[in-house]
Order: C-alpha cells, then sequence, then structure tokens
C-alpha cells in the first residue's frame, strides 16, 4: 500500500499506550487538540476521548479473559482507581470485571463507526452495526452518570437531612404514594430501574430495602445501572421499540410498550433528579445545575 492514511494516523494516536489524554493524543498526531478533535470526530463519528475509553475497556475484557487480573487491567486502561475502573466496566459491558473470566461472546461495545479492539493489539471495522440513536444513548447515560452524582453528594448530609419531610404530601405519581424527602426521591429514582428490569428480564419483584442509607442506595444504584443500560442497548440492537411484554407483576396484569418503559423512565427520573437538587441545596449541599451540556464535555474530555 502507499500513500498516506491520515485517519488511521488519527487512529494510532487516540489508542498509543502513552497517550492518555486529548493533549497527548493531539501531540501525537502533530495537530492541535481543537483540529485533532474536531477531524477526528468528523471522520470516524466519535469523540477522541470517548473512543479511547470505549475501546480500552473492550480491551480489558479481552485481557481479563485471556488471564490478566482486575488491577492490572484497569491500569493498562488508563484508570488510576480499581474502584472507578469497576464502575465504568459494569456501566459498559452490564456486568463487573471480575465476572469477565472465561466469558465468551464478543467483547465489543457499541460503537456506531463499527470501529472495536481486535486482538492483540489492533482495530477491527465493522460494517453496517446497528446502535441507539445518539440522542438516546446520551439521554440514558446521563440519567445514570447523573443519579450517582446525586446520591454521592447526599452522602454528605446527616441521617436527619436525609430523611427530613421537606414537601408534606407530596408525590411525583399517583400510584407511587408520597415522595416527601431526599431519601424517598433518590429511591424510588433508582427503584424505577430495578422494577422495570424484573419485568422486562422475567424475574420476580426486586426485594430491596425501601428506606435505604446514602452508601446502600449507592450500590443499588451501580448494580442497576449497568442492568438497565444493557437493557435499553438490547432493546436497541433487536429493534424491539416497538415490542410489548406483559407484566403480571401488576395487578391486573398489564401490556407495555418497551419504547413506552424507557421513555417512561427518563421522564420520571428528569423531575426526580431535578427537585433532588433543590432540596439538597437547601440542606446546604452545593449542586450543579445537571445540564447535559455540560456532562457530555466532561464526557468528551473538553472541560
Amino acid at each position: 500500500m502507499t500513500g498516506r492514511d491520515r485517519l488511521r494516523e488519527l487512529l494510532d494516536a487516540v489508542l498509543d499506550e502513552d497517550h492518555r489524554t486529548l493533549g497527548d493524543m493531539a501531540d501525537g498526531a502533530f495537530a492541535s487538540p481543537y483540529h485533532f478533535s474536531r477531524v477526528l470526530t468528523r471522520d470516524a463519528g466519535e469523540a477522541p476521548v470517548a473512543m479511547r475509553r470505549r475501546v480500552m475497556l473492550e480491551r480489558a475484557a479481552w485481557r481479563i479473559r485471556q488471564g490478566t487480573n482486575v488491577t492490572d487491567a484497569a491500569w493498562e486502561a488508563g484508570y488510576e482507581s480499581l474502584e472507578g475502573f469497576s464502575r465504568a466496566f459494569a456501566r459498559a459491558h452490564g456486568h463487573p470485571p471480575s465476572e469477565s473470566g472465561g466469558a465468551g461472546g464478543s467483547v465489543w461495545l457499541p460503537a456506531a463507526n463499527g470501529i472495536h479492539f481486535h486482538p492483540p493489539t489492533s482495530l477491527w471495522v465493522h460494517a453496517g452495526e446497528q446502535t441507539m440513536s445518539p440522542v438516546t444513548d446520551q439521554l440514558v447515560r446521563h440519567d445514570l452518570d447523573d443519579t450517582r452524582e446525586l446520591i454521592d453528594l447526599a452522602k454528605g448530609l446527616d441521617d436527619a437531612q436525609w430523611r427530613e419531610v421537606r414537601s408534606p404530601g407530596h408525590q411525583v405519581a399517583s400510584w407511587e404514594g408520597p415522595e416527601e424527602s431526599i431519601a424517598a426521591v433518590l429511591e424510588r429514582t433508582v427503584f424505577a430501574k430495578e422494577v422495570w428490569l424484573a419485568a422486562i428480564e422475567g424475574t420476580d419483584f426486586p426485594d430491596v430495602d425501601r428506606s435505604p442509607s446514602p452508601a446502600g442506595l449507592l450500590e443499588r444504584h451501580d448494580a442497576a445501572a449497568a442492568r438497565w443500560l444493557a437493557a435499553v442497548r438490547d432493546i436497541s440492537s433487536r429493534g424491539a421499540w416497538d415490542d410489548r411484554i406483559v407484566d403480571a407483576l401488576c395487578e391486573p396484569p398489564e401490556s407495555f410498550v418497551l419504547s413506552s418503559i424507557v421513555a417512561h423512565v427518563l421522564t420520571f427520573s428528569a423531575y426526580r433528579r431535578q427537585l433532588t437538587r433543590v432540596w439538597l441545596r437547601a440542606a446546604g449541599v452545593e449542586a450543579d445545575d445537571g445540564d447535559p451540556i455540560n456532562w457530555l464535555r466532561r464526557e468528551l474530555g473538553e472541560d
């Protein structure tokens, strides 16, 4: 082959072992960070930081299957903490890294451009890959990340502040009962995903602590978040948005369109998250605005 493959050079800069920031990648490609990000996003359909994170998580899954321990896989993927790697891995793959050893199937994560890790150190471009629309993917991931951030902020409250009645008689949905405290609102945010996952996966109604501590709720969220993202991505990959499930957990049983379930969860979660911000500020906890624009900037490494 003759000639210069500039896109390949840019991809090499993204995946170089020593290039862990956007600045490192741009320097390796002899370009400014702005030009590097603009050209790669235009030509590959994915921002460089997001692409690196995804491909490194694919490689980490493959490495763990080959016998690499989780700590080494985390370091190789560019994570400085095992907790951060485990959380990102579970959210991406739908299970913790400790469950990856010896598993079958693909390690690829959804990617509209079809660019994936190919062992041992190469890339594979899979033509015709179908994934969620960028808007749907961002809405679902932002909801999960934002919920986690709010629960983490709530860990700074004492128990009285966590359970304090802040709006007597307040209800988010008529069938849910009162949600008068930060504890109640955040618990329902997590529980909504747990109960709909039970319906989608065909498992028993979740037996969970309806009055948890922030730390306990954070554990529940992290367990449900990976499953929820995997479930929504599976619905999308199968083109099953218009499929229905008959939920026998309801009295009487009801049928639900899968797309309406996802829209339902996102709608009520958005309200609960913004309400939580208002109440956290009233309790003296500093919280940002929850803007998905700023969240995406952080995801793309632009902040």
